[in-house]
């Protein structure tokens, strides 16, 4: 009999899925009018698009937190990647508080992980299992000053 995945992969698998219910279930439906990092702090997930050179557009969903009035997320390894390899970067496109804003700048915040993943900790009770796997990149997202408002 052939194991078609490893246990650790099984594991990991059953907490991103435990992780997933968890903020859906919890997820936030509010209508937000412009971008306001104080009233996005009730939220619990955003969407971001990014645009690869073989895929094209895909639009991943990830926890944000926010911290000094700035939104910040964390991406686990997938996602770091799609930003990585995204052909508009550094801006993304923003689903959030019922909106979308076409042009976001994602800037990586190296200096901001341990409090990004602190505050992950306390806004998520499910980020018990989610902080044990791999989050290699942290960024800021703040809408483009270039762009006029988003």
């Amino acid at each position: 009999m052939q194991r078609s995945r490893s246990w650790g992969t099984q594991l990991r698998m059953l907490l991103v899925a435990l992780a997933t219910l968890g903020t859906s279930a919890c997820a936030s439906r509010a209508v937000i009018p412009q971008w306001d990092p104080a009233a996005f702090r009730q939220l619990d997930t955003l969407e971001f698009l990014t645009v690869g050179p073989q895929e094209g557009p895909h639009w991943s969903t990830v926890w944000l937190v926010v911290i000094d009035d700035q939104v910040y997320v964390r991406l686990g390894s997938r996602a770091a990647d799609r930003m990585r390899q995204n052909a508009t970067a550094p801006l993304i496109a923003v689903r959030i508080g019922g909106r979308e804003y076409e042009h976001v700048r994602a800037e990586e915040a190296t200096g901001m992980v341990e409090r990004v993943a602190a505050a992950m900790r306390e806004k998520y009770w499910t980020d018990l299992f989610v902080r044990y796997m791999p989050h290699p990149l942290t960024m800021r997202l703040a809408p483009d000053a270039h762009a006029g408002t988003p």
